[in-house]
């Protein structure tokens, strides 16, 4: 599910990947507007599904991140404010989230996105970000 939300470098929020083109991409913002446009070789562009954030251990896939917040929420949007929180409070959410979360690695604003993403996703409905098994 995953693999195709993006994030595109210099564009705010979310997208959903709708088709490829010759030379482009055409997505789909994760918002009530759902406005479409093209994404052409020179944008910078990440799969939500290829994002992974440091531990002590190895990398944890964003996907079990937020799965995780889902668990930690009840499925709901965050009750802590990314824009008020302190360094204290976003560092105690994460965790909460992820335990052994590497300190020196993961930064407040790398906090900050995982928060605005899930809170993004789940305002739009997307709430399955683990693939199961069949």
């Amino acid at each position: 599910m995953l693999k195709t939300i993006l994030a595109i470098s210099g564009k705010p929020g979310l997208y959903k990947l709708i088709s490829q083109g010759k030379n482009m991409l055409i997505v789909e913002s994760v918002s009530a507007d759902k406005k479409r446009s093209p994404i052409y070789a020179s944008d910078k562009v990440i799969s939500l599904g290829d994002i992974a954030m440091y531990t002590d251990a190895d990398e944890v896939p964003l996907s079990e991140v937020l799965e995780s917040v889902k668990t930690k929420e009840g499925g709901k949007e965050t009750s802590l404010d990314y824009k008020k929180a302190s360094a204290e409070e976003l560092g105690e959410f994460m965790a909460e989230v992820l335990p052994n979360y590497d300190r020196d690695r993961v930064h407040l604003s790398d906090i900050k996105k995982l928060i605005q993403w899930y809170n993004l996703l789940v305002s739009n409905g997307i709430t399955e970000f683990v693939e199961k098994a069949e």
